[in-house]
């Protein structure tokens, strides 16, 4: 039996390699988070110096691959079994080798959190095209949902190629027909590109960015228009109760942005994973005896 027929025969099999793929990408997710931010944005300082007519600095390679990963504190190189998803963080009691520095939790709980939703996916899916492009997805909301955190920003090199990978899944039906899904991308753009321009002519001020718009266009070609309604009202609620509570707890200023990306990529999960549960359950509430 070859391997794939194992994990199609043996759902239990499909299940734990999952979330073994799915904390090691999680391990490269924490660079992509990382390093995406300052790839861009050695490239826009190059772009700006070739505007200006200047010849842009030399710069030694940084991208995802190059250099190698090394603590940022004492420069030790990180070596193969310092880099298992999780086992390492707990090997070395969250400490780098080196020097001692402390090493952010964010990095197991991110590959954690990338496992688990991966395993839950195959169990949720099942073999097949649906349960692969719903990793993916997974993977694209938590690199964006953790880029935006840190910046406030929502890297088209990560949104615009989900909104195309979307369309192309539903070219074959995988999570909506191709109508719903095109449909989906156009009004979730201009649902929250409305929302924007409202905001700027009644206050003067930016409410969010077109991260956002093109976030939920993405979401919207992934499960068609009739889940926006649903991503919306979801990630509305959970990004009002964390702001009051960021607020009234924490003493965040009101003036403070807060990055409205997180909670849409958790509305689009929820979507995701139970979207038909909710809305049929919507529905009936909403039915008249």
């Amino acid at each position: 039996m070859s391997f794939f027929g194992l994990l199609q025969d043996i759902p239990a099999a499909f299940v734990v390699a999952s979330l073994i793929l799915g904390l090691m990408v999680g391990s490269f997710l924490n660079v992509v988070i990382h390093r995406l931010p300052k790839m861009l944005e050695i490239g826009w300082q190059q772009q700006c110096a070739e505007l200006r007519g200047e010849e842009p600095a030399p710069t030694s390679p940084y991208n995802l691959m190059v250099p190698g990963s090394a603590c940022p504190h004492c420069n030790h190189a990180i070596s193969a079994w310092e880099n298992i998803p999780v086992v390492s963080y707990l090997l070395l009691r969250g400490k780098c080798k080196g020097c001692g520095t402390a090493i952010s939790p964010r990095y197991p709980i991110i590959e954690t959190i990338s496992g688990l939703l991966c395993a839950y996916a195959a169990w949720r899916f099942g073999f097949g095209m649906t349960a692969a492009g719903a990793l993916l997805l997974i993977w694209a909301l938590l690199a964006l949902t953790a880029i935006d955190f840190d910046t406030q920003l929502l890297p088209d090199d990560i949104t615009l190629p989900l909104l195309w990978v979307g369309l192309l899944l539903n070219l074959f039906g995988t999570f909506t027909d191709m109508n719903s899904a095109v449909l989906g991308a156009m009004i979730g753009y201009l649902a929250l590109w409305s929302v924007y321009w409202l905001f700027k002519l009644i206050t003067g001020k930016e409410g969010m960015g077109y991260g956002d718009f093109k976030l939920l266009a993405a979401l919207g070609a992934w499960m068609g228009w009739q889940m926006l309604p649903l991503i919306i009202m979801l990630s509305s609620l959970v990004g009002a109760v964390v702001g009051i509570t960021l607020i009234v707890v924490l003493k965040h200023g009101r003036n403070i942005p807060i990055p409205f990306g997180p909670y849409l990529a958790g509305g689009g999960l929820i979507a995701l994973f139970w979207g038909q549960t909710l809305t049929q359950g919507y529905l009936k509430l909403l039915a008249v005896p």
